[in-house]
């Protein structure tokens, strides 16, 4: 507890906020709506006086946080290095879905170089990478009709030699790879808290606490979580991570560069009628239903799994102005288009979901070590946005870091003037491999959206500046800083009247959050934590009509009258959350803070 107090990012300090929550005890004021231990800390609260705290610990030489692609390809590689030196090295990978692959949502184009180079047998293997792509369209839809353009090979949107793929079921394929090697897996197990040595370096961290009730008490069924300490730690969280939060403040890594900044990305899977159904096609588009200073897209994707399946998707930057805009609305309206509803007509949707990703680029990557851990894969943002890829980039972070680690610990007389040592060639690794020169050449791609001509100053640029130079311009534009602070006051914008959904194309929310199959228990604290119990109605809703309850892709957050009828309150249904953390990163009073929830909880996703 100590070490998580030290290193809490919170502005306010434990004993006003344990105040705050006593006086509203004892004065019966309404209900926190906060009432998670690391804003209501257990050691001042007498509910928790006589439970014992000690935690069972167990160690690794590496621990691996995310069993993603990034993650998994970590664990293979150090795997396959100490098993080729003849080394016992115990290496353990958490994962806070309750399967691998269960919260995994991606397009997926795949570029498989990585795999290629991880496990040059995968096709003797059975890895499911079933769809080669057959062709590449690219569009700009106006609200009536569309405007082909051509895909130039050679350009980012080129997709010769990919594949189309569900890469849930290839996480769950790289999980089995990886536990054929000696990996140890423990899906269900969420990392909750970074374990500190002494002298501030990285010892391994804590997994999440069950048994507590939604009012912060201990049930009876309570165990404490485990520690897990280990030689190096490897953060693999995916986009806006919580413990990476965290890490960037503790050891200053954001220092020299950009901040991150954000997409939400929406997927459904369909299957539609045979007669539209063409394996291999690829297409995207640009334009309706957004307006040119929404930056945002869209992809169809055709499978060839035995079914007519057909992955569709909707993508807006969260640094968009106007707080009445609902992507999820966006992408419903889309399908409505008279060129995009040709393909959906009659079909059946299976499947929905939604996950921030990373827009920044080259320019927000941060420090990715420092003593005890490294970061990986999405987490310090290997996604090429042009590209619309990110899975390749993460996997080979992830190599390269392993590479990194596994040298470090194996060194004889490693000089380290802390407890736990710094795997800093890593950085270095990942400067001189195509990741590093990959996400460079396209790092001013999706900073020319920041101008008078929006999006078309984009496209503008990709079709001269960038096929001119190939990446090579010597410059570097900035990307404009934190999406939530692009969110105009309300009154300052224009309400945004959607279409009712029709049930046959587009649906509305709740029914949609249905098929993710989420569930948290519903007696156990809201895992989305506020600062400040006041903020959302003082300021989000006062000043931006509450934003959360538009941006939220499972309806977490919503405004209901107070119990005497006089004003609003913010309710949290947490138990909806599909663990996409926009609200954490869209929030225009930074008053929202995503912590994870007990294990196993969330959505559950098959091959998304």
């Amino acid at each position: 507890m100590a070490a998580l107090l030290k290193y809490s990012h919170f502005g306010r300090t434990v004993n006003t906020v344990f105040k705050q929550f006593q006086r509203c005890m004892s004065e019966k004021l309404p209900a926190k709506i906060t009432t998670h231990y690391s804003v209501i800390p257990r050691d001042k609260d007498p509910r928790w006086k006589d439970v014992d705290m000690e935690r069972v610990s167990d160690e690794f030489d590496a621990v691996i946080v995310g069993g993603g692609p990034a993650g998994m390809s970590a664990a293979i590689r150090l795997k396959q290095l100490a098993n080729d030196a003849g080394k016992e090295f115990r290496v353990c990978l958490v994962e806070k879905a309750a399967e691998i692959g269960g919260h995994i949502l991606s397009g997926n184009v795949f570029q498989p170089n990585s795999l290629n180079e991880l496990i040059p047998d995968w096709k003797e293997k059975g890895a499911p990478l079933h769809t080669p792509v057959k062709e590449d369209k690219f569009s700009v839809l106006t609200e009536t009709g569309r405007i082909p353009v051509p895909v130039i090979p050679g350009l980012p949107m080129s997709n010769h030699g990919n594949y189309v793929i569900r890469l849930g079921n290839l996480v769950q394929w790289l999980g089995e790879q990886a536990e054929e090697l000696g990996v140890e897996i423990y899906p269900g197990s969420p990392a909750a808290e970074v374990l500190f040595h002494e002298d501030g370096s990285v010892k391994g961290i804590a997994t999440a606490d069950v048994g507590i009730a939604k009012d912060g008490s201990p049930k009876e069924t309570f165990e404490r979580g485990m520690e897990l300490h280990a030689g190096i730690t490897m953060f693999a969280e995916g986009c806006h991570g919580h413990l990476g939060k965290q890490l960037y403040k503790t050891f200053n890594l954001r220092a020299n560069c950009q901040p991150q900044t954000y997409a939400i990305g929406f997927k459904e899977l369909w299957e539609v009628e045979p007669s539209r159904h063409r394996p291999g096609l690829v297409e995207h588009s640009l334009g309706w239903p957004l307006d040119r200073f929404t930056y945002g897209g869209s992809f169809i994707y055709h499978l060839d799994e035995g079914a007519p399946l057909v992955a569709v998707g909707f993508v807006v930057g969260l640094d968009y102005k106007n707080p009445y805009l609902s992507p999820f609305k966006e992408f419903q309206r889309y399908k409505t288009h008279p060129y995009i509803r040709q393909t959906f007509e009659g079909g059946t949707r299976l499947s929905y979901g939604a996950r921030a990703l990373n827009e920044g680029g080259f320019q927000s990557i941060p420090k990715l070590t420092f003593p005890g851990g490294c970061l990986i894969g999405c987490l310090p943002g290997f996604v090429n946005v042009p590209k619309i890829k990110g899975t390749h980039t993460a996997m080979k972070s992830g190599m390269l870091a392993a590479e990194s680690v596994f040298e470090t610990l194996n060194q004889e007389n490693t000089q380290s003037n802390t407890i736990a040592p710094e795997p800093s060639s890593y950085q270095e690794l990942i400067q001189n491999s195509w990741v590093w020169q990959e996400m460079k050449s396209v790092r001013n791609i999706r900073p020319a959206a920041h101008n008078f001509l929006g999006i078309w100053g984009s496209i503008l640029y990709t079709g001269t500046i960038y096929f001119l130079f190939r990446g090579k311009e010597p410059w570097t534009l900035n990307h404009g800083g934190i999406d939530s602070s692009h969110l105009k006051p309300a009154a300052e914008c224009k309400p945004i009247e959607y279409p009712k959904p029709d049930n046959k194309l587009s649906f509305d929310l709740l029914s949609s959050v249905a098929l993710t199959g989420t569930n948290h228990d519903h007696d156990q604290p809201a895992h989305l934590t506020l600062l400040d119990d006041s903020k959302p109605v003082e300021h989000n809703l006062a000043v931006f009509d509450g934003p959360e309850q538009h941006f939220c892709p499972a309806g977490v957050y919503e405004y209901v009258p107070t119990e005497d009828g006089k004003g609003m309150r913010l309710q949290i249904n947490a138990q909806n959350c599909i663990h996409c953390k926009t609200c954490d990163i869209k929030d225009p009073s930074q008053n929202i803070n995503w912590v994870c929830p007990e294990g196993g909880g969330g959505p559950a996703y098959s091959g998304m």
